[in-house]
């Protein structure tokens, strides 16, 4: 299981939400697999409390699946879900992108820069862990860029199915796009494109069905059927 430290200020619930939560998209806790709550608090260092709160969380969520007789269940992967939370980021980062060629200042593009060329450092040097955290960070860096930081809190919140295929495709694809693509965008809004960085952001984001394919081919027992 992934963990990472407790934050200062993190209440027990949101910590082991946050651990959860990650940990179900980097598939240390697969589909379909059973979830232990005095295991979990066990090895979160928590009472059970704060481990089925956060249970309950995941459950509204749809991350999370309780049975009867099997108890908690991490959820198969629904394209449903999938498809919903892709809508969401496209309403979202498009138009954020386009307010991001109006704004930026030269200091905001060189960040954008140094978090691409780690990308393509670890790219070469295959983490997709560590391709996910950049990942993250430059769309998150965009809502910031824009004075949207609450959006981007509001739709991380919503991203987490679509974050399980994300971290599946840096494992099923043999030719990853996402570097590339952030180049791309990244020329856009230096060059202050608005439209060509909306449609370069659209086509970014709905590659997950390009890659969809790849992802049944190699994960198939952790797909709902259609």
């Amino acid at each position: 299981m992934y963990m990472t430290e407790r934050g200062l200020h993190e209440n027990g619930r949101d910590y082991a939400f946050r651990t959860i939560t990650d940990n179900i998209i980097r598939l240390e806790l697969a589909p379909g697999s059973r979830i232990s709550e005095n295991e979990l608090a066990s090895r979160l260092g928590l009472s059970r409390t704060p481990v089925r709160e956060a249970l309950q969380e995941l459950v509204k969520a749809k991350l999370v699946e309780v049975y009867p007789q099997r108890g908690s269940v991490v959820s198969l992967i629904d394209y449903d879900l999938i498809e919903e939370a892709r809508f969401v980021r496209c309403v979202l980062e498009c138009a954020v992108i386009e307010l991001v060629c109006d704004v930026v200042t030269p200091h905001q593009i060189a960040e954008l820069e140094s978090n691409v060329k780690m990308q393509e450092f670890w790219l070469e040097n295959f983490s997709p862990e560590k391709l996910m955290e950049l990942d993250n960070e430059f769309h998150r860096m965009l809502f910031v860029i824009a004075n949207k930081h609450q959006s981007y809190v509001m739709m991380e919140r919503m991203s987490m199915h679509f974050d399980r295929v994300r971290n599946m495709a840096l494992n099923a694809v043999k030719d990853i796009k996402i570097v590339e693509d952030h180049k791309e965008i990244l020329q856009a809004i230096r060059d202050k494109k608005p439209v060509l960085a909306r449609q370069l952001m659209d086509h970014h984001l709905n590659r997950y069905r390009v890659d969809e394919s790849a992802i049944r081919q190699l994960y198939p027992q952790y797909m709902k059927n259609r």
